[in-house]
């Protein structure tokens, strides 16, 4: 159901001040970027350049730039009056984002296995004990924090890969959108920390075949539990 402007719950909002190299509208771009990704404009929230404009302190010509490039990239719509609202991804629109994390992430571990150190490999086995502890406490939130923080770290040993490093960060906005409301399950939190162990696994082999493939697993079962939660009435998702 879409909302009305006032329902997005607008409160102002200062803007790091621009440099030369990140201009007011690259900034007003991140900015309603990640406040789509993160929920804070759920999809069907109406977005318009005045309340927009207003809630930044800018003025609307940045806003209407921003607005247009992330038309571009399926995170808005346009509406038939004025403005936009939040997109809400289609099943076979998340099935996509899925496949293509699969395709980076299953890519970046072969060379992560290659470059990895047993000092990264103690970091991660600490992370995974972490988030097992907190599977045991049903601390659900905090099974999210660690999980994201083994993916982090793998991710630190690419930023030199910077098409790489790029696509892949971009991507995983994309993803944790719905990743997270499928830990909120102990089943689907129980998958995902044993898949970071098997990932972890693969790792210590230094086996960059099986890093490839344990991986697109991991991102694979990843894709089947948020299709499950989010479209609960499907008895199978393929």
């Amino acid at each position: 159901m879409m909302q009305d402007d006032h329902d997005i719950g607008y409160k102002p909002v200062v803007l790091p001040a621009p440099t030369e190299t990140s201009p007011i509208r690259e900034r007003a771009y991140e900015y309603l970027k990640t406040a789509i990704l993160s929920g804070r404009f759920s999809p069907g929230a109406r977005l318009t350049e005045e309340h927009l404009a207003k809630e930044l302190s800018i003025s609307r010509t940045p806003i209407r730039e921003a607005l247009h490039k992330l038309e571009s990239e399926g995170l808005i719509k346009p509406l038939a009056s004025r403005g936009f609202v939040a997109s809400q991804d289609s099943k076979e629109e998340i099935d996509e984002l899925f496949e293509i994390r699969a395709v980076l992430e299953g890519y970046a571990l072969r060379v992560i296995c290659e470059r990895v150190t047993d000092t990264v490999l103690a970091q991660l086995e600490d992370t995974v004990k972490n988030a097992e502890e907190a599977l045991r406490r049903h601390g659900l939130d905090e099974v999210f924090q660690w999980n994201t923080r083994f993916h982090d770290t793998l991710h630190e040993l690419i930023t030199d890969k910077h098409r790489l490093y790029h696509q892949m960060v971009t991507m995983r906005q994309y993803v944790l959108r719905y990743r997270k409301n499928t830990l909120q399950y102990p089943d689907g939190g129980e998958r995902t920390v044993d898949g970071h162990r098997k990932i972890l696994l693969a790792l210590r082999l230094r086996d960059p075949d099986l890093c490839e493939r344990v991986m697109r697993d991991h991102i694979q079962q990843s894709k089947k539990d948020a299709l499950q939660f989010l479209y609960k009435d499907t008895k199978e998702v393929s």
